[in-house]
């Protein structure tokens, strides 16, 4: 339970206790109460937090020995009718309600009386004890009520306590309905699924004892768990956080993040940033190379919202943000795998409890980086990255890739250019080719052509690749010389070049003067004995690929008899084929 719950209802609890004694007095304006903590400071805290998005703030300290936040003072009508349009564009919590000043002492925000806002007429009363979240009775509970007295007692429940009887039984997944207070058919079939999960007579109708029950675990469960009410006024979003597994950390733009707490390994992050559509869109793909989103997992991309579920053996995590009034607001909760069924709860109640707030984002410039900072993070967080990156390129137009089997080494998964998965059709060790093909058919920029007839020595090449592996965002080309139509050993099937290739340039494609495809770039040789010079490099050749190729039923495209190109063109054209293929663990 929230301890915004907890003090509103420890608040009720007093004034019906005052209404029986007869306190009463004329009603002519009303408060609004949105929360309540149960100490000064952190009441000061929120107070200032809600001052930046109501103007009309105030904060009085309860008879309860709570400190409450109110909205007002408004006309009684006026108030009921703002309480209402507040809690349905999302503003305040939907446990606010209407306050009389009954229960109202000194005030602590602002600290100087307006003129204009009088302070309610003091009630004395004696000093109220340690405040509870609606105290459960302290005589005896009979555990033999009749089903007629078990409805009497359940007759005289307040809507707070009806509220929470619901609360509870979603807590616990026996309910999935509107949290209203009403006891309709949904709340009913729920009380008896839980009595019939305790082994009990499943009449739908909880005794008190049962409802002692009930509510004693579910408080118990929200104790541990810390879940309160967090209103983020600088990134303009409300939300219900478990403050006992995480705290917050500090700004970084887009995000507001919370760590772990005694290594209860769940982290949040509050997402803010005023955008539009390519913004959420954006934020969609970015949100995907982080290390705390794993890849495997549900995504739903929508024109103003998305969700994203990821797991592996380590963790899960669920991310959800909305676009709204040129405001993109969401969240990601990260939580350890072996934690996932109470943390399911926790994320429940995260769900529902989500309320863009006002209409301001996180600043950018709240916490400006330097460039060492975002260099391969993201505002503090790791950018998930492949185990090896080569290079590879497009063979067919419908996305068909060859690479070198050297990326295929230990893969949970391939991908080219970043995200696209892909499986693997081909790997020929023999040869040290693979083939690829995409999940769903691709429309690649360019398809590369096969130089198969003789080749001249001498002749100016280039190799098309990723020489950083995942480093750099598009491919490098790297010029050099054909050397020799065969290995150093007298490999038919290589052509040896003069071209300071890198790793990250296997398997992509070697290409002549006219961008035509003469072999695909091999790794170099570990060889302990026999230490090669760097300029050293070699190529399966076009005949051989074509040959091994065509034994699979894959028909190369054959080049058109054209001259030399210029050089932006060439570097075009090689660009257009080229991938980077991704090995993921």
């Amino acid at each position: 339970m929230t301890k915004t719950t907890a003090g509103c209802l420890a608040w009720l609890a007093v004034v019906m206790a005052l209404l029986a004694g007869g306190g009463a007095r004329a009603q002519d304006r009303a408060w609004i109460q949105i929360e309540a903590q149960p100490t000064r400071a952190e009441a000061m805290d929120r107070a200032r937090a809600y001052a930046a998005v109501f103007p009309d703030v105030a904060g009085y300290a309860l008879s309860s020995g709570w400190f409450g936040i109110v909205l007002g003072p408004y006309r009684r009508e006026e108030a009921a009718m703002k309480l209402r349009d507040l809690r349905g564009e999302g503003m305040i919590a939907s446990d606010s309600f209407l306050a009389d000043g009954r229960t109202f002492r000194d005030r602590y925000w602002p600290e100087a009386t307006a003129p204009d806002a009088p302070l309610p007429d003091p009630v004395t009363q004696a000093a109220a004890p340690e405040p509870q979240a609606l105290p459960l009775p302290q005589t005896p509970v009979p555990d033999d009520e009749t089903p007629d007295e078990a409805r009497a007692a359940e007759a005289a429940l307040t809507a707070p306590e009806r509220n929470e009887v619901q609360a509870a039984l979603h807590w616990f997944g026996f309910y999935s309905a509107v949290i209203d207070g009403a006891f309709g058919p949904a709340t009913r079939s729920a009380m008896a699924a839980w009595q019939e999960a305790g082994a009990q007579r499943a009449t739908g109708v909880l005794t008190t004892a049962q409802r002692v029950a009930l509510l004693s675990a579910y408080r118990g469960a929200m104790a541990e768990l810390g879940l309160q009410r967090v209103t983020e006024p600088e990134a303009g979003i409300a939300i219900d956080l478990p403050l006992a597994m995480i705290r917050f950390d500090r700004y970084d733009p887009p995000f507001v993040r919370y760590g772990e707490v005694d290594g209860s390994g769940v982290t949040v992050l509050l997402i803010s940033k005023p955008g539009d559509e390519t913004t959420l869109y954006g934020l969609f793909d970015l949100l995907q190379t982080l290390e705390i989103v794993p890849p495997a997992g549900p995504r739903r991309s929508g024109e103003d919202s998305f969700e994203i579920t990821g797991r592996n053996g380590r963790i899960e995590s669920y991310s959800y943000a909305e676009l709204s009034g040129g405001l993109v607001k969401g969240f990601t909760l990260v939580w350890p795998v072996a934690d996932s069924a109470r943390m399911a709860r926790v994320l429940a109640v995260m769900k529902g409890s989500f309320r863009p707030v006002g209409d301001r984002a996180l600043d950018p410039g709240l916490a400006p980086m330097d460039a060492a900072r975002r260099d391969g993070m993201l505002t503090g967080l790791e950018v998930r990255r492949p185990a090896l990156s080569r290079s590879g390129f497009f063979i067919t137009a419908t996305g068909t890739v060859l690479t070198t089997v050297d990326v295929l080494q230990s893969c949970a998964r391939v991908t080219i250019d970043g995200d696209l998965p892909m499986s693997v059709a081909l790997s020929d060790a023999q040869t040290g080719l693979a083939v690829l093909v995409p999940q769903t058919p691709l429309s690649p920029p360019g398809v590369a052509a096969l130089q198969t007839t003789p080749l001249r020595i001498g002749t100016e090449v280039a190799v098309a690749g990723y020489p950083y592996e995942d480093r750099l965002t598009s491919p490098t080309l790297t010029f050099g010389f054909l050397e020799a139509l065969e290995g150093l050993d007298g490999e038919a099937d290589l052509k040896r070049l003069s071209l300071p290739a890198l790793a990250g340039d296997a398997g992509g494609p070697v290409v002549d003067g006219a961008g035509v495809v003469i072999g695909m770039l091999l790794p170099r040789a570990q060889d302990a004995a026999r230490q090669l010079p760097p300029d050293v490099s070699f190529a399966l050749a076009a005949s051989r690929i074509e040959q091994r190729l065509a034994a699979e039923g894959i028909v190369l495209r054959t080049p058109p008899a054209q001259g030399t190109l210029a050089p932006e063109d060439l570097n075009r054209r090689a660009r257009e084929m080229t991938v980077r293929v991704a090995c993921w663990n």
